[in-house]
């Protein structure tokens, strides 16, 4: 069951990202262009979504488990540390030269554009890459304080 409502809510965003055409880089790329061609469209989306999830944690929060699960599981690391900020950083740098982000990358997928596959590829190698350091780092942590 929760595969199905995983699937849906995929269904939903992408359905979401073509409608508002936020899967257009040009769209993100002309949001950040204050001083030629600004296009707010990307803040009407992103107050849309603001709204919508407010609402939507309001309700959900007021069950004691959600629909598909016996639990909420909720992140439990409060700290803001460096991979937070350099994962911030580098995914608002990728965002603000490419355009694309990885959600309307994967649902770009489909045009099968050189720009859009080279973008996912080099994502997919920087999340492997990620994780295989992060290993590493708390490998190399644990043996220091053993």
């Amino acid at each position: 069951m929760p595969l199905i409502f995983s699937l849906l809510a995929g269904i939903i965003f992408g359905a979401g990202l073509a409608l508002s055409d936020m899967v257009n880089p040009a769209r993100v790329l002309n949001f950040l262009d204050f001083a030629g061609s600004w296009d707010p469209t990307l803040m009407f989306v992103m107050a849309g979504g603001l709204a919508v999830t407010t609402l939507g944690y309001w309700l959900v929060f007021r069950r004691n488990a959600p629909v598909a699960d016996s639990q909420f599981h909720l992140p439990t690391e409060r700290q803001i540390d460096l991979p937070l900020v350099g994962g911030a950083a580098l995914f608002g740098i990728g965002w603000g030269l490419t355009g694309i982000c990885p959600g309307p990358a994967f649902a770009d997928l489909v045009t099968l554009e050189p720009k859009v596959l080279l973008f996912v590829a080099a994502m997919l190698v920087g999340m492997v890459a990620a994780a295989v350091l992060r290993g590493r780092v708390y490998a190399m942590r644990a043996m220091r304080e053993s």
